[in-house]
């Protein structure tokens, strides 16, 4: 495989044009097609979608019943055909055809020199501005039919879906307009049918608020049929009489928002956007009432017609045209991380306080160590106490120090407990952890510096036995705090350590989302300014088990590998399903340059690191070895808490069922499938 190939990652890459229309000139209209076709063809484009009737343009009323203009039409639509001949975009024109005894307004399909099939309207609109039944007739229930064009003979009616038969999942569906407005859109059928691209071409003059009218419907159309749904507007040029044109286009897929134009254009203007089949296809495997709708409306579904057709899409490097979050769980938009910072927080906060009714009360027990995971722990604890009017002397908060825990974490503890108001006290498990080490005959115990992993399990076990019988004694559960990340890689002590308790607070929160849901908590001040400062001085701590003695503080991530990258690689693997190929091929896009892209919020500059190909490669390794091979067993035995993000959960109750027992030999001989690439200049 080419790794830089976005084709051969399950991507397909569309555009939707619209340009400045000659009424009534079909000759120039399709030179003007023509002229953004090859612009299309220039940038790896497999789909470009012109505006409805724009061969001859949308607003020329009752010229569309003139022959002259018809044969013009025609003949326009043979240059095109002719012009594609060498081009890689499939073409979607618009053009009123005639047929029978009445006027179609058209979605000619254009591939390669041929014409593969004609749509033509389903719902001519005929109120408020609009008159269209005058000169055009009603498509809908135009089925298995073929229309002559250009000299051939060609399948028409609104049952026809194009499939590319060398990029899997790439199959088309084409409406006009006002068929989107109508409470069933053909799309829907044709979605249910195997759609996965939708594309609109439109007349639809512009008044006050239609645009984000569209924009809902175009949303919402992708969101329902987890589709990619393209969008082009007629522009400049269209007739002014009583209406006004804003050439909007734009491209949605399942329900988010991957490219618009400016609006109003003076010129050709398009958006294009890299559709990533792979991630509709696998939504629809998740989702089974999408395929239960089908088979529900089978007797409409099954009937649908494919024309099939060899794209031959270029395998090389076309760059990437979609964004690709460096933190998919973490939004870089200030308006949406700050929804779903509150949104995540009320979530933990609500599930504690449902969780501590329902059970009589108990007071709340938390080890506080200092680090993101314990401190955030416990301001959501903090607040269900608030939420629920008990008092936040009922959390019983213990920081438990060992052997390498760093004077600056113990005091941010106490700085913490104590501007919270909580019940704080500090037992040193160092007595307790000799003992056991000296009782096991552990070399440590004989004055060796050996800080294996029984030497830390015996202080992360040590500090969760403490914590439940510290319950036990004074009517308390412990609350957990470790996070999604962590369970991800197995990166806890099981059983008698951090990998239980009686409810996890944090289990459904990755790593990166604890550090801006912390900075939310500062920012939004859910708290007095003594505990903002000491929350902002604890996100500046490096993040540390603090399990072996030394100099230096032992670093989580030197050990494991970078946080980012494995939320990142657990967001694209929970939530997609994706190939480890793949997730290499969008880490690097999103993290090679630190200067590309929107970073979120609040994120230190200092911070703003990137990682190269064999980084990102050697850390998803570490992630496939640890998150199928290894840490399942632990996962499956792990504490109820609440599912946060829609990124997926790993409980083995809700998102994720796995054998604890697998292996990741399916995933690592993926990684095989390139060798390290090196990026061309």
């Amino acid at each position: 495989m080419n790794f830089w190939s976005i084709y051969q990652h399950g991507f397909a890459r569309v555009a939707a044009c619209t340009g400045h229309t000659v009424i009534a000139d079909p000759p120039a209209n399709a030179e003007a097609v023509l002229r953004q076709a090859r612009r299309c063809a220039d940038e790896g484009v497999a789909v470009a979608v012109f505006p409805e009737l724009g061969l001859c343009g949308y607003s020329i009323e009752d010229l569309l019943l003139q022959d002259a203009l018809l044969d013009q039409v025609e003949a326009a639509l043979a240059t095109v055909v002719a012009g594609s001949a060498d081009l890689l975009p499939v073409l979607v024109v618009g053009a009123p055809l005639r047929h029978r005894h009445r006027i179609y307004n058209c979605a000619v399909l254009i591939h390669r020199g041929r014409v593969l099939g004609v749509v033509p309207k389903s719902y001519p609109p005929n109120y408020r501005e609009f008159y269209e039944r005058r000169q055009i007739a009603d498509g809908h229930d135009e089925r298995g039919g073929t229309l002559r064009v250009a000299g051939t003979e060609v399948p028409f009616g609104v049952d026809l879906l194009f499939a590319a038969d060398d990029v899997p999942g790439l199959v088309l569906h084409t409406e006009i307009c006002e068929d989107m407005w109508v409470p069933v859109p053909p799309s829907a059928e044709a979605a249910l049918a195997g759609a996965t691209v939708l594309v609109n071409l439109s007349g639809s003059p512009i008044t006050v608020g239609r645009a984000e009218d569209r924009r809902l419907l175009c949303r919402s159309a992708s969101s329902r049929c987890l589709a990619a749904y393209v969008y082009a507007a007629a522009g400049l040029g269209e007739s002014t009489t009583d209406l006004s044109w804003d050439g909007q286009t734009m491209i949605y897929e399942n329900g988010v928002l991957l490219a618009e134009t400016d609006r109003f254009p003076l010129g050709d203007q398009y958006a294009v956007a890299d559709v990533d089949l792979d991630l509709l296809r696998q939504e629809r495997h998740r989702m089974g009432t999408f395929d239960d709708n089908r088979r529900a409306h089978g007797s409409r579904t099954g009937d649908f017609r494919t024309v099939s057709f060899e794209l031959d899409p270029p395998l090389t490097d076309l760059g990437l045209r979609r964004r690709v979050e460096r933190f998919p769980f973490v939004p870089a938009d200030p308006e949406r991380l700050a929804l779903d910072c509150y949104e995540a927080y009320n979530i933990q906060v609500a599930g504690l306080q449902q969780r501590l009714a329902a059970i009589g009360g108990p007071k709340v027990v938390i080890g506080v160590s200092g680090g993101l995971d314990s401190t955030h722990a416990l301001i959501v604890a903090a607040r269900a106490m608030d939420r629920a009017g008990r008092p936040r002397s009922d959390i019983l908060a213990f920081t438990l120090p060992g052997f390498a825990t760093s004077d600056h974490t113990k005091d941010n503890a106490h700085r913490l407990m104590r501007a919270l108001g909580v019940t704080a006290a500090e037992l040193d498990i160092t007595p307790t952890a000799r003992l056991m080490l000296k009782e096991i005959d552990h070399p440590f115990a004989s004055g060796e510096p050996v800080y294996d992993v029984t030497f830390e399990n015996v202080q992360a076990g040590l500090r969760t036995d403490y914590l439940f019988r510290l319950a036990n004694q004074r009517g308390g559960i412990v609350l957990g705090t470790g996070d999604l990340s962590e369970l991800a890689l197995g990166w806890s002590t099981y059983g008698v350590g951090d990998q239980m308790s009686h409810y996890n607070v944090n289990s459904g929160v990755p790593k990166t989302l604890i550090q801006h849901l912390i900075r939310w908590v500062i920012s939004s001040e859910q708290f007095d300014d003594e505990t903002g400062e000491i929350l902002a001085a604890i996100l500046d701590t490096e993040i540390s088990p603090e399990l072996v003695p030394g100099e230096e503080m032992q670093s989580t991530e030197s050990k494991i590998g970078p946080y980012a990258l494995h939320d990142f690689t657990l967001f694209q693997v929970l939530r997609y399903g994706f190939r480890p190929s793949k997730i290499a091929f969008l880490a690097w896009h999103a993290w090679h340059d630190p200067a590309s892209g929107a970073w979120p919020p609040g994120f230190p500059e200092a911070k703003r690191g990137s990682y190269d190909l064999p980084e990102i490669r050697h850390w998803l390794e570490v992630f496939c070895r640890r998150f199928f091979a290894f840490s399942q067993f632990k996962r499956s035995a792990m504490p109820n808490g609440p599912k946060v993000s829609a990124g997926g959960s790993l409980s083995p109750r809700g998102d994720w069922r796995a054998p604890s027992d697998g292996n990741a030999e399916a995933w690592l001989r993926d990684l095989d499938r390139f060798d390290r690439p090196e990026k061309e200049a």
